[in-house]
């Protein structure tokens, strides 16, 4: 902990501790106000939002900064996504080919549709295209680290000073509406359509509610440290796997290469493998699942509570201008092409919890919105495989193309 000129930096323990304490302001905020349960808001942004508002309200009566090192934060994103990929069975990679191939056809279409309703609010407004396409698939679809990455090269092509804080905001109020949207949208179609979830349909709901609740309860300390063996084992498989892609000019965030990685020795070593754990690989065990809840629900909750409120204020009107439309876009292709396209079921709702939290948000967004509508009313195996997927992998190698495709537009 750190006080210099009015900014009070937090380092990593602080700003991990911060995130635990948030989680559980979630929590209870979640239990005791009815409609962020009943519409499936994740916990994290519940309290997020809250924490994130005071530290605003902090800076407008104080003056006094809070700036958090996230290192910790980054590093539970990389956590997170290897265990999705740890528990990736290739059969249900394959059961999702065509649904994998149809949402991110959607997505592709819905990035190109997003630049173009940026750029044409922007011109309403009298503000350079540029503006708009920041407000675009650059900071939406793509997210704070997009933005970071882009801004700077779109600020000093077009002259635009404020392209970085342009495309920051974007993201920041576009997480926000993102987190919000996934819940309600997947509620309505649930209600809407009277939608069963897989195990219901089965008639093994709530046998499987008991059986995971033993499962939980069974778990040992060792269960728990050969998740994590298998974990470290894969980030650096993953790592390398980073490094050698990175040699051929295509730059992937680590998180992909490692969620890859997981997906690889999951599918390739088998069950009989010998391991020093003299366990079997720990795919789809309960203190897997456990480590992917704790740190999906923690980054998002730093994530939410670091952001600075106050900076976005002055680009506050055109960009909610701009948002608002961007979210009219997002809705109606969510209701009426997401949905019909996956199939009009149960998975088909759960993907567009997690389309919502792609299209304004992040992937881990849309991993909140999903695993809080699982939660809720039940696991779907389809969606969690294909949705990271889309908004893991394939988003980023579409935005690098589209972007420079708009630039020379321009």
């Amino acid at each position: 902990m750190d006080f210099e000129n009015n900014i009070l930096h937090l380092g990593s323990f602080f700003a991990v501790t911060m995130g635990i304490v948030v989680l559980f302001i979630g929590r209870r905020l979640n239990q005791v106000v009815g409609f962020l349960k009943e519409f499936s808001i994740p916990e994290p942004v519940s309290g997020g939002i809250i924490v994130s508002t005071l530290f605003a309200l902090l800076y407008a009566t104080t003056s006094i900064e809070v700036q958090f090192d996230l290192m910790a934060r980054d590093v539970l994103l990389v956590y997170f996504f290897t265990t999705i990929g740890i528990n990736a069975s290739l059969k249900d990679l394959l059961k999702g080919g065509k649904p994998l191939v149809v949402l991110l056809a959607i997505t592709i279409f819905f990035m190109v549709m997003q630049n173009v309703v940026g750029i044409s609010v922007a011109s309403l407004f009298g503000l350079e295209p540029v503006f708009g396409l920041l407000s675009g698939s650059i900071s939406l679809i793509g997210g704070h680290g997009t933005a970071i990455a882009w801004a700077p090269r779109v600020g000093e092509e077009f002259g635009l000073e404020s392209a970085m804080e342009i495309g920051i905001a974007s993201a920041t109020f576009g997480l926000i509406l993102a987190s919000l949207m996934g819940g309600p949208i997947a509620k309505y179609l649930i209600k809407k359509h009277k939608l069963v979830t897989n195990s219901e349909l089965e008639g093994t709901g709530s046998v499987a509610k008991k059986e995971e609740k033993a499962t939980r309860e069974s778990m040992t300390s060792f269960d728990f440290l050969d998740a994590v063996l298998a974990i470290h084992v894969c980030v650096i498989l993953g790592v390398l796997l980073n490094e050698a892609i990175s040699q051929t000019g295509l730059q992937l965030p680590l998180f992909v290469s490692c969620l890859f990685a997981g997906i690889v020795i999951t599918n390739l070593i088998p069950d009989s493998y010998p391991r020093i754990t003299g366990t079997k690989w720990p795919t789809r065990t309960a203190a897997i699942d456990l480590i992917a809840e704790i740190a999906l629900g923690t980054f998002l909750a730093m994530s939410l509570m670091s952001m600075q409120l106050w900076t976005l204020i002055d680009l506050a009107g055109p960009i909610f201008a701009i948002l608002g439309m961007q979210l009219l876009l997002a809705v109606v292709i969510n209701i009426y092409v997401v949905f019909p396209a996956m199939g009009k079921t149960y998975d088909a709702a759960v993907v567009c919890a997690g389309f919502g939290g792609i299209s304004l948000g992040s992937t881990p967004t849309a991993m909140a919105n999903m695993s809080a509508v699982s939660h809720k009313y039940g696991h779907s195996a389809q969606a969690f495989i294909i949705v990271p997927l889309v908004c893991a992998f394939f988003i980023d190698l579409a935005n690098a193309l589209i972007i420079p495709y708009f630039m020379r537009l321009m």
